[in-house]
């Protein structure tokens, strides 16, 4: 019968550490292959140099490195990069390198699938079939950092989990994937520079609150009324806006950091005063930046993106009441890389 080897990347350092130790070696040697296994993302064991063959054997009878592989790559237009990344299983996700100016932003994964039930996103109409791995996360921010550096000759700048998946719905994997994206041991990156962004799962969010977490928090918001949002996002019955706002003031009084919310605007669902006027007294409680966002469009007639009319009405009433409000143009449309059109036709 075949054995099954694990997953070297689930072990802590220490464990790491207890194995060498085990099998008669010193503990440090446990410390160089956590450097190769982060720091410098080896994808097998052969790529560790700095170690012997014998103890790069010893690794290969006893584990395996499961990374991700960049399967399929597209760049539009614009030079936005849509990933089609093939996991250990055969499942595929996707991952995209957003290039600005002056900085770079990977937009990650964090499951193949999604739990919500969001009718405007592609994503949604994917079943889940499963939560991301700490490393699989990883490995698609490796790998996006490496597409910066060869295309635009500088290091990933910016961190978005605003991929496929709901990533309050992967608490704990996601988690440690940010541990391990900011630690001096990994990639080093500051957690000022990653945002994490959640259709809103209210319990969620106060664990993150409890959890001190120090990246930002997103709020992929849409309506501020109860029945258009349940419309368009039906779990919304089940953490109505009231307990969402409750979840989120409970963040802001713990963390004393701005919440973003990001809205679309549509023909005849939101586009209304009344809409308008909601989402202002929804943002009143704490301080709050809104980031009305084009719609990209998925093949569903009931979504069409709002006139300019409507968007410089909330544009005009949000900044009238103080609130801080861009208004953000999709890139990489022609290749289906545009938030909510991730959904593997690569």
């Amino acid at each position: 019968m075949e054995v099954t080897k694990k997953d070297i990347r689930a072990l802590t350092k220490e464990e790491l550490r207890a194995f060498f130790v085990s099998n008669g070696d010193k503990a440090f040697r446990g410390n160089q292959v956590y450097e190769w296994l982060w720091n410098k993302a080896a994808h097998s064991f052969e790529d560790m140099t700095s170690i012997s063959k014998e103890t790069r054997k010893m690794l290969n009878d006893n584990f395996v490195i499961n990374h991700v592989k960049v399967d399929h790559m597209q760049r539009s237009n614009d030079g936005t990069i849509k990933n089609a990344v093939k996991l250990y299983d055969g499942l595929i996700v996707e991952s995209v390198l957003i290039p600005a100016a002056t900085r770079t932003t990977a937009c990650v994964s964090s499951q193949v699938g999604c739990s919500l039930d969001c009718k405007f996103c592609a994503t949604a109409r994917l079943k889940r079939m499963r939560n991301l791995n700490p490393d699989e996360i990883y490995d698609q921010v490796v790998a996006i950092d490496n597409q910066s550096r060869f295309y635009y000759n500088r290091p990933l700048s910016n961190i978005v989990f605003m991929g496929m998946g709901e990533p309050l719905m992967n608490y704990k994997n996601v988690i440690k994937a940010i541990d391990k994206i900011t630690s001096p041991e990994g990639l080093g990156m500051s957690p000022r520079r990653i945002t994490v962004s959640t259709s809103g799962v209210p319990k969620m969010i106060k664990k993150l609150a409890d959890d001190e977490v120090k990246f930002k928090l997103a709020v992929s918001l849409h309506a501020a009324l109860d029945d258009v949002r349940t419309s368009i996002m039906p779990f919304n019955e089940k953490f109505p806006l009231d307990d969402l706002r409750e979840a989120l003031e409970y963040w802001y009084a713990k963390t004393k950091s701005r919440i973003t919310y990001e809205y679309v605007i549509w023909k005849g669902i939101n586009d209304l005063r009344k809409d308008a006027e909601a989402l202002v007294r929804f943002c009143r409680f704490a301080p709050s930046k809104v980031n009305l966002i084009e719609y990209n469009p998925i093949g569903d007639d009931q979504f069409k993106q709002a006139g300019n009319d409507a968007i410089s009405m909330y544009q005009d009433l949000l900044e009238r009441n103080g609130i801080t409000v861009t208004v953000r143009r999709s890139r990489g449309k022609d290749i289906d890389a545009a938030c909510g059109q991730l959904a593997n036709k690569s």
